[in-house]
C-alpha cells in the first residue's frame, strides 16, 4: 500500500502543534518516542520525526513528500519546494533587537554593528535591501545572550511572546517576517501521492474553516424574527425552531466569531435571550 511520507519536527513546541492538528483531522498517530516513524492505521501516511532546519531539503530531494515547517526555515533555505498550505499554527516572527540601553531610533543605527543570527539569508536579503552595512555572525543557538558576552551588538532570531528577549535585557526594535506552520510539497509527486495529498488537504481546510466560527443558539421573541435574521445572515440561512411558547423562537446559526461580538448588542436590543456560543470543530464544504 502506497503511503505518503509526511516529515514533522520531532520535538518542541512545531512538534506537538503538527500532532495535534494532524490528529485534529482524524488521522490516528501510535507516536513511540524512542522512534523517529509513526504510521497511522486509518490514513496512507507516515511520519518521519525531523529536526525543522533539515524538512525542506528532506522534501526536495524526495525522502519525504511533504513536510510541516516554519515558513521561516522555508524562507531561510529557499529549497526548490512548494508550500501547499499556511496552517496557521506555530506563529511567530524574525526581529532584530539590541541591548536595552542601546539608544536606536531608527534602522541606521544597525550600520556598523555585529548582529548574531541562525539566519543569515534572510538578515543578509533584508540589509541589503535597506541599505545597512552590518556584520552577520552566524551562530546555531542561544542567538539572544550574544550581546551580553560581548559576541554582537545586536540579534536577529525568532520571537514568540517576547519573554526570551526580555530575560535575557533585549528589546525588539523591528520585524523583518512573520512566520507560521505552512505544509510543503515536493514537486515532483506521482499521481497517486497527489490523490492522498489531496485527502489530507481536504481534511485539514475542514479545520481552518471552522477556526474563525462559532455555532450560537438563541431565543427570541417571534415579533423581532425578521431583524433578528438580518443580523445574524448565518453561512446561508438561520434555522429558526418555534418553542413552546408560541410567541418565542430559537435561533441555529454559523457565525464569523468577530462578527458575532460586533453584534452582540444589536441582537439583545432586538430581544435574544440565553445565548450559547460553542466552538466548531470542523466545516465541509
Amino acid at each position: 500500500m502506497i503511503k505518503l511520507k509526511l516529515a514533522i519536527q520531532k520535538s518542541g513546541r512545531l512538534h506537538d502543534d503538527s500532532v495535534a492538528f494532524i490528529e485534529k483531522c482524524g488521522i490516528n498517530l501510535p507516536i513511540n518516542k524512542a522512534i523517529l516513524t509513526a504510521e497511522s492505521p486509518n490514513f496512507p501516511i507516515q511520519l518521519l520525526f525531523l529536526r525543522d532546519d533539515d524538512i525542506p531539503s528532506f522534501v526536495e530531494n524526495g525522502v519525504a513528500d511533504i513536510g510541516i515547517v516554519g515558513l521561516n526555515e522555508v524562507a531561510e533555505q529557499s529549497k526548490n519546494i512548494d508550500i501547499i498550505k499556511e496552517l496557521g499554527f506555530s506563529k511567530c516572527r524574525l526581529s532584530l533587537a539590541v541591548p536595552k540601553s542601546f539608544p536606536y531610533q531608527e534602522l541606521t543605527d544597525l550600520n556598523g554593528l555585529k548582529i548574531a543570527t541562525s539566519y543569515p539569508h534572510i538578515l543578509q536579503k533584508f540589509l541589503k535591501e535597506n541599505q545597512i552595512q552590518a556584520i552577520i555572525q552566524q551562530i546555531s543557538g542561544s542567538v539572544e545572550i550574544a550581546p551580553s558576552v560581548g559576541l554582537a551588538e545586536s540579534i536577529f532570531d525568532i520571537v514568540s511572546s517576547g519573554s526570551t528577549l526580555i530575560s535575557n535585557g533585549l528589546k525588539e526594535i523591528h520585524t523583518v517576517m512573520k512566520s507560521q506552520a505552512v505544509l510543503v510539497c515536493n514537486k515532483n509527486l506521482d499521481s497517486e501521492k497527489r490523490q492522498i495529498v489531496d485527502k489530507l488537504l481536504f481534511r485539514m481546510q475542514a479545520l481552518l474553516e471552522a477556526k474563525n466560527f462559532k455555532y450560537i443558539m438563541f431565543n427570541f421573541p417571534n415579533e423581532s424574527k425578521e431583524t433578528i435574521v438580518n443580523i445574524i445572515p448565518g453561512m446561508k440561512s438561520p434555522t429558526i425552531v418555534p418553542l413552546g411558547d408560541e410567541k418565542w423562537s430559537a435561533l441555529h446559526s454559523v457565525v464569523e466569531e468577530n462578527l458575532f461580538w460586533l453584534k452582540i448588542e444589536e441582537l439583545k436590543k432586538a430581544g435574544a435571550e440565553d445565548i450559547v456560543v460553542l466552538p466548531i470543530e470542523k466545516i465541509i464544504k
